[in-house]
């Protein structure tokens, strides 16, 4: 009966989503403060549901309940438990259910914490959230039933897709649906303010904090997925502009516009149009993105036609949601007040710069990531968008938003003086042109313009970060350390996360001009070279795993005659759907990783085999790391701090730096 427990509290949570979403906000537009009272309860009652049906859900899986069709066709009786628990969100429906056990806790949090809210505020907040409930709760219950029964029941399942297989697939999609979801707060507080016609700062205060979260975790997860496709898929790659991937960037392109267009909103009351359709952009890119990956249109625009209730429950879904946002917008939209003041060349317009061209990313990689699809379903036949057009498109557009990073910080609000910024900025261009000439020559490879580019813009945006510690250290008093302690952590962790979108850049350039592979044949004792490495295949032996059959190579790598480690890379074929699998041997260094993925075996112990000389690869998820840093360090901003132990709003803190020629203000 665990399934049927399941699929009831489901019922239960619609019932009362609909309760939060329809009570509060009729409360709200009358005034009336008892049904405005309704949404907490409700909100955390909806919870409490989705989390006992996931439960079940998760039980099932765990304990091989191969009646619940669910668990038949996503998970195997030798499946390790890890992997038994992670295959439910593994299919389509349990991802669903676990996007909705997200929007619930994510909710529940609201309620937690916006004690400080107006009433009126907080229940259109809530309420909008509830919309949302119910429109995935409904789509759940009639058209992707996670707990449907499989008559008669099979004596085994299917297994889990062995791509997933993987620890990382433990920690990546919570991650990501954390910050798919999260921006849903951010859309709530954007659809409650136009409900209320009160377009003032107050609104982006309070939705700051929680945008700021859900871009963290939402880098986490998309840092988190590049490391497993990297380690994982045996290509040797860490990004190919596979839809999927980009269905993750997107929304993470549009909230780091919006992260950017609070600030300027919260600070100086500007931008509030901006603010406002950024939020709305941001949670419709992942309602898409989600909904491309899970829907199963990526693998064919024709999968709506096997199932039309689902696809047409889809279409209607994002067209209400996404048409109903726009729609409210457009008609708010004339009502705002244009906020504070600035001149052509001050932080707000090169903030604004930095909008415009992060949204012109944003459809650029939404463009190759749908027109593909759009074209097949007009039956104009197949085409394939991949990396060229993307790093065509892309980089150009990218790199003035670098340039960008480092000017903005610097520059004062309101005003600021081209002609002083010029000289204060004069040296560090001048390093970082240099260095991006000279630095990629020391690796031996010849000049190669992007590797110099790249590094070029790397180094800029490095220096302009320790420019704006030093502008900050120069007004302090006392020892450097103490007073670098003492700063806000809001602008920590501005600098901490462009600081690692520097490394980030660095890492890109330098892997991508200057990284090295060989495929070859490598019979038992052969050897072959790349980039002063020797590497010599000893053989490969047959392993048994837990659910799999691998040939395991030893790959014995030397360095001047001399053996230095030794990399064993699998082919493995899954028991269940005798699927191949490719799992790579990395040896991680600072500066390196050394990769070898085996390939098709041959004749007499003969193996093709792949190696890869990764130069500074690692330098991406260091950076990652350092974005990551700089969120927490924002989210743990002490003004959000005080705000939720006082129960009041944020404030604008003064500035620190007194304000002198060139500082900041």
């Amino acid at each position: 009966m665990i399934p049927e427990l399941g699929h009831f509290a489901l019922i239960l949570a619609l019932m009362l989503a609909l309760v939060q979403a329809i009570l509060p906000l009729i409360g709200a537009h009358r005034g009336n403060a008892t049904l405005m009272s309704v949404a907490r309860p409700a909100a955390q009652g909806h919870f409490l549901f989705v989390a006992i049906a996931f439960g079940c859900l998760a039980y099932s899986f765990l304990n091989n309940d191969f009646s619940v069709k669910n668990v038949a066709l996503n998970s195997f009786s030798q499946l390790p438990l890890l992997y038994r628990f992670t295959a439910t969100w593994g299919s389509h429906e349990g991802s669903i259910l676990l996007w909705t056990l997200i929007l619930a806790f994510w909710t529940t949090a609201v309620t937690l914490w916006s004690r400080h809210l107006p009433e009126d505020m907080a229940a259109r907040v809530i309420g909008v959230m509830g919309l949302v409930s119910v429109g995935f709760l409904t789509y759940m219950l009639f058209a992707s039933n996670p707990f449907l029964r499989l008559f008669p029941v099979p004596a085994d399942g299917n297994d889990l897709n062995p791509l997933l297989q993987d620890p990382g697939m433990v920690f990546h999609p919570p991650m990501l649906y954390m910050g798919y979801v999260g921006f849903s707060v951010a859309f709530a507080f954007a659809i409650a303010a136009l409900l209320s016609g009160k377009m003032d700062v107050a609104w982006a205060r309070w939705s700051r904090p929680w945008t700021i979260v859900a871009w963290l975790f939402l880098s986490i997860g998309i840092t988190g997925g590049s490391w497993w496709a990297y380690n994982e898929l045996g290509w040797g790659g860490w990004w190919f502009w596979d839809p999927t991937e980009n269905a993750s960037f997107m929304p993470w392109l549009a909230g780091t516009a919006l992260l950017h267009s609070l600030a300027v909103t919260e600070k100086r009351g500007a931008f509030k149009n901006w603010t406002v359709l950024l939020a709305i952009l941001a949670f419709s890119m992942s309602l898409v993105g989600t909904f491309l990956v899970r829907s199963g249109v990526l693998s064919s625009v024709h999968a709506f036609a096997t199932d039309p209730t689902r696809g047409v429950f889809i279409l209607g879904f994002l067209g209400v949601v996404i048409g109903g946002s726009l729609t409210l917008f457009a008609f708010r939209a004339n009502t705002m007040p244009s906020g504070g003041n600035f001149t052509w060349f001050s932080r707000e317009s090169l903030l604004l710069g930095n909008n415009v061209v992060l949204v012109a990313a944003l459809g650029a990689v939404l463009l190759g990531t749908l027109y593909p699809l759009f074209m097949d379903a007009l039956g104009m036949g197949k085409i394939s968008v991949g990396p060229p057009y993307f790093n065509s498109v892309f980089v150009p557009l990218f790199s003035p938003l670098v340039f960008l990073m480092g000017v903005g910080p610097l520059a004062r609000w309101k005003q600021a003086s081209l002609p002083d910024m010029t000289k204060r900025l004069r040296i560090a261009f001048a390093i970082a042109v240099v260095s991006g000439l000279l630095l990629p020559l020391t690796a031996g490879s010849g000049f190669k313009p992007l590797v110099s580019f790249g590094v070029a813009l790397a180094i800029w945006a490095a220096l302009t970060v320790l420019m704006g510690f030093a502008q900050r250290l120069k007004h302090a008093d006392g020892p450097m350390l103490p007073a670098l302690l003492k700063m806000p952590r809001g602008f920590l962790g501005m600098q901490m996360a462009h600081l690692g979108l520097a490394w980030v850049v660095a890492g890109i350039a330098l892997v991508s001009g200057l990284e090295t592979e060989r495929n070859v044949k490598m019979n038992i004792g052969d050897q072959t070279e790349l980039a002063g490495y020797t590497f010599t295949f000893r053989g490969a032996q047959m392993v048994d795993g837990p659910n799999y059959r691998a040939a395991r190579g030893n790959l014995e790598v030397g360095v001047d005659g001399k053996p230095v480690f030794i990399l064993h890379p699998e082919k493995r074929v899954y028991n269940a759907s005798g699927m191949p699998m490719t799992e790579a041997a990395i040896n991680y260094g600072f500066t390196r990783d050394v990769y070898a993925a085996m390939g098709e075996e041959l004749e007499n112990g003969a193996w093709t085999v792949r190696v890869f000389h990764k130069p500074f690869i690692n330098w991406l998820w260091i950076g990652g790391a350092f974005m990551m840093l700089g969120g927490v360090l924002a989210a743990s901003d002490r003004r959000y701090r005080i705000a939720l132990q006082k129960g009041e709003q944020p404030v604008v803190m003064p500035p620190v730096v007194p304000a002198a020629k060139g500082a900041q203000a």
